[in-house]
């Protein structure tokens, strides 16, 4: 049954009695809403729109205040997984930021959320940290760097990086050993800004096999055809 319903708790002398499916003093039924409103949450919807949704489902009314005490039960679990000790080596890791809308007092602003992912000595993915704020920067990803130092990330074999100014440097100066690649996905956007509109979808498909290629005999065989056929055309590309 859905709805408000009225309930009375039955009362004991010593007050020893604790009621377990409506607790004492709660007014919407926590257990059964609060993942929904969470879940809600996480995908970007409002109080108002998480309120509308919840008395349309349940003909339930709840608040504003409410629906800020259920979510902010989530950032204790955050903070604790943000700071959870990390295994001392990681073969590969990669960094990026993604941007992506809030509304803000009123206004639409831009967020910069900053991803670490990296993969262990057992190949196993994990998600080291996510950081958000309002732009990437090579000082911002310095501090994440030192974070990871902190819970006892001790060497990165392959960091994996846009070309971001400062980036290589930053990392470098937590991880000196550490060896810095540009993604591919980078490295590719990076060469066909450089190639026409008309061009650049027969360049890709000459490009592809440099990167798809099984060794680097392969690959270095793959670049030349390449640049045998575009390096006319685009020698920048080529250097880059």
């Amino acid at each position: 049954m859905d709805g408000t319903i009225d309930l009375e708790t039955p009362r004991d002398r010593a007050a020893s009695f604790e009621p377990q499916i409506v607790k004492k003093r709660e007014t919407i039924l926590a257990e059964s809403l609060e993942n929904k409103i969470i879940g809600l949450y996480g995908h970007g919807m409002s109080f108002g729109d998480i309120a509308a949704h919840i008395k349309e489902m349940y003909d339930t009314e709840i608040s504003a205040a409410t629906l800020t005490a259920i979510s902010d039960k989530v950032i204790p679990l955050v903070k604790e997984w943000q700071s959870r000790p990390l295994e001392p080596l990681y073969c590969i890791v990669w960094l990026d930021a993604m941007y992506y809308k809030v509304k803000e007092e009123g206004r639409v602003i831009n967020r910069c959320v900053y991803n670490i992912l990296g993969i262990n000595s057992e190949g196993r993915k994990d998600l080291l940290g996510m950081y958000v704020s309002e732009c990437e920067g090579a000082n911002f990803w310095l501090g994440m760097l030192t974070n990871l130092q902190q819970r006892g990330v001790a060497d990165i074999l392959i960091a994996c990086i846009d070309n971001l100014k400062g980036f290589a440097e930053a990392i470098a100066s937590i991880y000196p050993q550490t060896e810095v690649q540009t993604c591919v996905v980078h490295q590719i956007r990076n060469s066909i800004k450089y190639v026409s509109s008309k061009d650049q979808k027969a360049f890709m498909a000459d490009l592809k096999p440099v990167y798809q290629a099984v060794s680097k005999d392969e690959a270095e065989h793959q670049l030349l055809e390449l640049e045998e056929k575009w390096g006319k055309k685009y020698p920048v590309v080529l250097e880059a």
